[in-house]
Order: C-alpha cells, then structure tokens, then sequence
C-alpha cells in the first residue's frame, strides 16, 4: 500500500459511470485516508466524495452517433481541457470511468503527450455487444482494466489484457433499503394509498427530448386508469433544471426528487417504474420494482445500432436470462400504446414472475464482497508495482 500522498485522476461522462467512480473514490478513502486526492471530471456523486470537477459533465452526456457528431466542438474542446489538466496536476494514476468511446481517446491523447502515469479503466467496453474487435486492440491504451460481468475477463485475458472481475457496483448501491415509510412522511401532501410510478427518463438532453414526450402520454392515460395516480420522477443535477422546466405542462402533476436516498424511498413506495434504458433497471431490480425499460434516438442512429450490435437484449437482466424478462420499449415500440400495453400487464402475473426472475439473474453479478473495495485494492496494488 502506498505509503505518500497519492493523487489520483478521475474521468467520468456520465450519471452512472459518476456514482461508479464515487464508489471506488470512497472505497479508496476507506484505505488511504488523509493521504489520497482525487482530480478530474465527474458529477454530484463525486462531489460528495471531495472532487471539484473540471467542468460540468452535462458536456459529456450525449448519446447517438449523430447527436455525438453534433456536439463534437465542445467534447475536443473539453477533452484538450482534460489533457492540460493531467499535465499540470501530474497524478500517479487515471482512471477512466465507462463511455469507452471518449475515454478510449483521451487515453490515447494521453499517450501522445506522453503522460506515462499507469491507465486505468473501469467498466469494460461491451465487445460482446458490438465491435468485438474493441478486444483486441484496448490493450493499446491502458494498462489495466476493471469489469463488472464475470463473462467478461476472459474476453479480454485471451488478448493479453491484464484484467480484473470486480463484480457490479449495483449490488452496493443500497436500492433495496429504501423506506416506503419514510417516503410518504417526506411528501405528506401524497396520499400513502396513492398509486405511485416512478418515472425516469434518463440523465442526458437527448434522452429527455426523445421520451419525455412519450412518458407524459403513457402517465396521462395511467391516471385515467388509476385516478389516484402519483408521479415521481427522481433526477440528477445535470438536468434537473431542464426536467422540471419541460414537466410544468404536463396535465398529471410530477414530484420531482434529487438524491439517492430519495430516489430508493421513491422506489419502495412505487407500484411499478418506467425508466429509460441503463444501470437504473439494476436498481428497480433489487428494489424489486415491477418495470419496463424504454428508449428511442433518431431513426437513423437507430438503423445503425441494429446494424451493429450483435445481441438480442440490451436490458442486462434479459442477456443473463437470455430472454425477455425485463420489457423492452424501444425505437418503434418506444410508444404510448405499446408502453401501456406492458404495464397493465406488469400490474398482473407478469410483475409477480418478473420479481422471481430478477432475483436469480442478480445473483449472477457477485453479490458478495463490495466491488468498490475489490477495484480499490487493484488500484492499490498496481500503484505498489
């Protein structure tokens, strides 16, 4: 164990991969104390975590090959940024945090300037997704990397890829302690026999722009089937503003709420969740939340995806069953009726056998040892070397 103050650097471009990182930074702290400081760019998990961000990660946050290529000025702008900033700070480490595609270039800018510090990645690229290829050719850039899946550290040890299983942080997450209780005491003006649903449409711009309009039209036929209908909409800071701005026309009246505790509470009290594609279907999953995942881009950045990736799920639930266990709503079944239609039976049987499955997949993630403390002692051991 480093025995001096060890600096470490952080990147991370987007709600997940902060909450990930604050994770591993906390788990760090645990071990090293006073004697670690972390740099870098993240969000407001971080934050609470002692980092000041380079900048706002909301710049970071785009998904879709068109809408990347649209923003493409201010992410080479900020990566130019990030560079400068590891040059001045000179840290002993740089771990990068998921979104392989930008941080795949900022290690390779990296190795340009020379900046010779070990590089670290955290959350293996989905080559068994799409562009297997990735497997091959990320030993170019960093120096280790950290996965989540079982399945995935040989996917990459075969290359020659130093490579460790740390498990998946969702298990950590603390999603299945919230407090039905405590939630309505929060909210005295929601009736405790309310029904409510969750609803969260993501953590980028363009995910607010594609399903807001599609969410607002399956809460409002929700409520004329359940009159005592209450939404609750957990966000994060990066959006916040511009969530609560698009919600004020909605006819249903929407709660919205930042935190985790908050948005674990939400969860206990909800009757079923509608969320956009990602990591938070991990969380309703040990919450043990009925749901459906959806999400739609433009159509062309749609065609692509379907060109490209080679699996038959994206929920990560469903590619460990192997089957449809988690409803997925997306691009042309990213509709009002369609989403209705899997909720009403999600509010049946289907949610009863959903629960039961869900909890034999996440067995499945290493609910063991916290995986943050197994990604720090890497970390520590690789700074030994």
């Amino acid at each position: 164990m480093p025995k001096k103050q060890v600096k470490i650097y952080f990147i991370a471009g987007e709600s997940s991969g902060d909450l990930l990182a604050s994770r591993l930074m906390h788990a760090l702290r645990e071990k090293l104390g006073s004697r670690v400081r972390f740099y870098g760019v993240g969000g407001e998990t971080m934050a609470e975590e002692g980092l000041t961000s380079l900048f706002d990660i909301s710049d970071l946050s785009i998904m879709g090959f068109f809408e990347v290529f649209r923003s493409l000025p201010i992410v080479l702008k900020r990566m130019n940024q990030i560079w400068d900033d590891i040059a001045k700070v000179q840290p002993d480490m740089v771990i990068t945090v998921d979104s392989w595609s930008f941080s795949q270039r900022i290690h390779a800018g990296m190795k340009k300037r020379h900046l010779t510090m070990p590089h670290i990645h955290y959350v293996a690229p989905q080559v068994w997704a799409w562009k297997a290829k990735r497997a091959k050719t990320i030993k170019k850039w960093i120096d280790h990397l950290l996965v989540l899946l079982p399945f995935e550290k040989p996917l990459f040890t075969k290359h020659g890829m130093p490579c460790t299983y740390v498990g998946h942080s969702v298990i950590e997450s603390g999603a299945d302690k919230g407090q039905k209780a405590r939630f309505f005491k929060s909210h005295p003006n929601i009736d405790p026999k309310s029904f409510v649903v969750t609803v969260l449409p993501g953590s980028r711009k363009t995910e607010l722009k594609y399903l807001l309009p599609v969410f607002e039209q399956v809460v409002v036929r929700l409520k004329k089937q359940h009159p005592s209908l209450v939404v609750v909409m957990p966000t994060v800071q990066t959006v916040a503003d511009r969530l609560k701005q698009a919600v004020k026309s909605w006819k249903v009246p929407v709660v919205i709420i930042q935190g985790r505790q908050a948005r674990y509470d939400a969860f206990a009290a909800s009757r079923l969740a509608v969320a956009a594609s990602g990591t938070v279907s991990l969380e309703l999953a040990m919450a043990r939340v009925p749901h459906l995942i959806a999400y739609k881009v433009n159509k062309l950045t749609g065609c692509l995806a379907r060109r490209i990736l080679k699996i038959k799920y994206v929920n990560l639930i469903n590619i460990l069953a192997d089957k449809p266990v988690i409803p997925e709503c997306l691009q042309e079944n990213c509709t009002p009726d369609y989403i209705v239609a899997q909720v009403k039976k999600l509010l049946g049987s289907a949610g009863k056998k959903q629960q039961t499955q869900v909890q034999k997949e996440l067995k499945k993630l290493g609910m063991t040892t916290r995986p943050s403390q197994k990604a720090a002692q890497k970390v520590l051991e690789i700074l030994d070397e």
